[in-house]
């Protein structure tokens, strides 16, 4: 049984992979020549890629370490054995991986601050989840629900963007 569980979240973890790449590298486009041609870099933090018409654009820092959050809860249950830091290294390496796949596609700005905002959001999942366990002592009941609540998530989230294509189509 348990087994199953966990192939059920490791199919949903790489759903959310799926729409993750989707939404950051491919700006929810379905058509590729929609996509931005924009190659750039910027490495530091919180500086001008985050500053809008003279303002800090908070928004685009909240989405960032947001969208990053299911990636630590999926980590957290899926690699519960592991230690704190290499759960944080694997959020930090899939954020770089998308951070650099932007630049080298030509489609996106490379941001030290989204690789920052993101790996926070990793980190806030991961914490959450282990307080989950801490609380209510029963890891398997914890994961079981939350297995039920990603999988209802994911069945949302594809019929929006199922959704947004059929829309832009």
């Amino acid at each position: 049984m348990e087994n199953k569980k966990n192939k059920l979240i490791t199919i949903l973890f790489g759903i959310y992979l799926v729409i993750l790449i989707w939404i950051i590298l491919f700006k929810m486009q379905t058509d590729l020549k929609f996509l931005p041609y924009i190659r750039s870099v910027n490495l530091v933090p919180f500086g001008q890629s985050v500053i809008i018409n003279g303002e800090i654009n908070f928004n685009e820092m909240i989405n960032n370490c947001l969208i990053f959050i299911p990636v630590g809860i999926y980590a957290e249950m899926l690699a519960k054995n592991r230690k704190f830091y290499q759960k944080i290294i694997l959020i930090f390496l899939i954020t770089l991986f998308l951070e650099i796949s932007q630049f080298i596609l030509h489609i996106g700005a490379t941001d030290i601050t989204d690789v920052i905002m993101n790996t926070l959001g990793g980190m806030i999942g991961i914490l959450s989840i282990s307080m989950l366990y801490k609380i209510f002592k029963n890891g398997e009941k914890v994961n079981q629900i939350l297995s039920i609540l990603a999988l209802i998530c994911t069945v949302i989230v594809a019929a929006f963007l199922g959704v947004l294509i059929v829309v832009n189509y």
